[in-house]
């Protein structure tokens, strides 16, 4: 039988997981059959399973043969769905399980959620040991295990589960329950974690065959349903769509609101500090989302996630201000904190939850919020009551886009003037004026225009380095950031713009290895405030494939495309970064990687068609 205390210390590496979900909350699901990391009953609720971020106390509910020698393992998702196989392959038999989230009717009580784990042996005979051992309030509340006819329950002070098991169980003496079982070709069981917050000793009766085809054949239509609105049909077809479906998993169905990624304190680097709470969602992706939303035909997530901005510039900071991200809910406290009782992914601490950005000023979010709506608007009028909030937000502005701030990624270690700050800046009143004569509303444009002109003529003086010959990070500096080459993804430079080609140039021979590209060199950077050293950011690397297919170096921008695919894990999922030696690092499957991918493809196919066609008409651009 499987030893639970030995085989619970051990980490898999991050790009080992899968994840399923049911819009609102996810699990991360091992090639082994563990599920390491489940918060209920929403994204940033307390983890019911942590085992992720503490192998030994965090919890988990595993399901894999017995002994795994000689044992191999697979593991991927039923074609244009988000229903995973993991299966198992010994010379004594072939098994599976077939994991899923029910997706939620609404109405729904929403502290009742369903995993439901299936165990199928296609040929042979294979044992198998289920140990669920969950840790409640991230492994910090105590619960009471108990066994009934029919499963198992385990409740703490404020959460309860229960296990629907078709075999009997037994006590683990460690807080769960376990069974070990054989099954032969042909044969199934089929397992049901369900959530709630109400204690309760009703019987739970097994998942019959029935019912269990019942929600597999409801959760997979779903899926395939929701997949067949999408419009992109090119080259990366199985890509793209993998990361919308990715992009639907992170959706928080009540309010429309996209979670930066699916965990907490993944690290940057192994044994380093930079571990952050990315259970959250930030303007700074909100462009790109709806960019990518409406470019693949997602209208009713557009709209939703559309609807949860719209409520936050009603919802505006005293002094009619934004901050840089907020709570699903929209709550605008995010207070951060360590778990010290946690070790960390491998040891690498501190556990956070919460997330201490929201308090720094951003400046670039004006901008990525004022080019969200500009790109809804070409889709579908925005209300005036809004309108008369994003010009407050603007005379906000007007008066504070020459402040230092601690910039797109968040620093640490004090505000600079960061380009990609007053790039944004002049993003937002660029398009607040192209919004006002579109609709013809009342709005200062010749203000408006003055400053964003204003802004320009800055950017294109203190924002450039005669020696480098390049855009900097900040005005004054010599170091070098990939976030230079959203210039030309955000127009406001043309594709031949001799200054940008050349920053595309020294971004390659600075900050590329291969086809990965890290954000900024930490040596001469701005000062984070952490002082350890990180992997590729992913979506920078994407960021290049776009501006090489835009810039016309179709061959180059593709080459590094299929390098770049070729770093996903075997699910087809991201995480932030890329170590030097391949592995995933940081917070995982995050959203802003998979909206990259997603405009690279796009926009390269693009290139690439009218490429073969030989079309003479400018290409569609990222902002038309």
């Amino acid at each position: 039988m499987m030893e639970a205390s030995q085989t619970s210390k051990t980490y898999l590496p991050i790009e080992d997981y899968a994840l399923i979900g049911d819009l609102h909350t996810v699990a991360l699901v091992g090639k082994n059959g563990s599920i390491d990391w489940c918060c209920l009953p929403r994204f940033d609720a307390p983890s019911i399973f942590g085992a992720l971020l503490d192998a030994g106390k965090g919890g988990f509910f595993r399901i894999a043969p017995t002994t795994m020698v000689g044992v191999k393992n697979q593991q991927l998702y039923l074609p244009e769905t988000n229903i995973l196989l993991t299966r198992f392959l010994s010379a004594s038999g072939v098994g599976e399980i077939t994991d899923f989230m029910p997706i939620k009717p609404t109405g729904t009580s929403k502290h009742e959620h369903h995993i439901i784990r299936s165990v199928a042996v296609i040929q042979g005979s294979l044992s198998f040991t289920l140990i669920c051992r969950p840790a409640f309030n991230y492994a910090r509340d105590p619960h009471e295990a108990s066994l009934c006819a029919d499963g198992a329950f385990f409740r703490s002070e404020h959460f309860n589960l229960g296990l629907a098991s078709p075999l009997p169980l037994q006590l683990d003496g460690e807080g769960g329950v376990q069974v070990t079982f054989t099954l032969n070709a042909g044969h199934s069981v089929h397992f049901v974690l369900e959530s709630t917050s109400k204690a309760s000793d009703q019987r739970m009766p097994p998942l019959t065959e029935k019912r269990y085809q019942m929600a597999f054949k409801d959760t997979l239509h779903y899926w395939r349903n929701w997949l067949s609105q999408c419009q992109y049909q090119g080259r990366w077809r199985e890509m793209v769509q993998r990361s919308a479906l990715v992009l639907k998993l992170l959706t928080y169905a009540p309010t429309g609101a996209i979670v930066a990624a699916a965990t907490t304190s993944l690290p940057e680097t192994l044994g380093g500090s930079r571990n952050w709470d990315y259970r959250y969602t930030w303007l700074r992706d909100a462009s790109f989302s709806l960019y990518s939303l409406l470019t693949l035909g997602f209208t009713q997530e557009a709209e939703a996630f559309m609807g949860w901005l719209n409520d936050r510039c009603h919802d505006l900071k005293e002094g009619g201000t934004l901050q840089p991200m907020y709570g699903i809910d929209g709550e605008q406290q995010l207070t951060e904190m360590t778990l010290d009782h946690l070790e960390g992914y491998r040891q690498s601490g501190p556990v956070r939850i919460g997330n201490g950005a929201y308090t720094q000023q951003q400046l670039d979010i004006y901008g990525e919020m004022l080019d969200a709506i500009y790109i809804y608007n070409s889709y579908d009028a925005i209300s005036y009551d809004l309108w008369q909030n994003l010009t407050r937000l603007l005379e906000w502005l007007q008066n504070h886009w020459q402040e230092s701030d601690e910039g797109i990624w968040e620093v640490r270690g004090g505000p600079k003037q960061f380009l990609h700050s007053r790039l944004m800046s002049w993003v937002a009143f660029d398009r607040a004026g192209r919004i006002a004569r579109h609709r013809g509303w009342p709005a200062p444009l010749d203000d408006w225009h003055r400053i964003s002109t204003e802004i320009y003529q800055q950017i294109m003086t203190l924002g450039w380095n005669k020696e480098k010959e390049s855009f900097v990070q900040y005005y004054g500096s010599d170091a070098i950031d990939a976030s230079a080459l959203l210039l030309m993804i955000t127009n406001f430079t043309g594709s031949k713009e001799p200054r940008v080609l050349s920053t595309i140039k020294r971004i390659q021979h600075e900050l590329a290895n291969g086809a990965l590209v890290h954000r900024y060199n930490p040596q001469n950077a701005a000062d984070d405030g952490l002082g350890s050293e990180e992997g590729t950011f992913s979506a920078c690397s994407f960021w290049l494939v776009e501006n090489l297919a835009r810039s016309g170096q179709l061959e180059d921008a593709r080459l590094m495309l299929e390098r770049l695919l070729s770093y996903s894990n075997h699910v087809g999922l991201y995480a932030e970064e890329i170590s030097q030696t391949g592995e995933a690092l940081g917070n995982y499957p995050q959203a802003f990687t998979h909206l990259a991918l997603i405009t690279a493809c796009t926009h390269l196919d693009q290139a690439l068609n009218e490429q073969q066609t030989r079309v003479t008409e400018p290409s569609r651009m990222f902002y038309s």
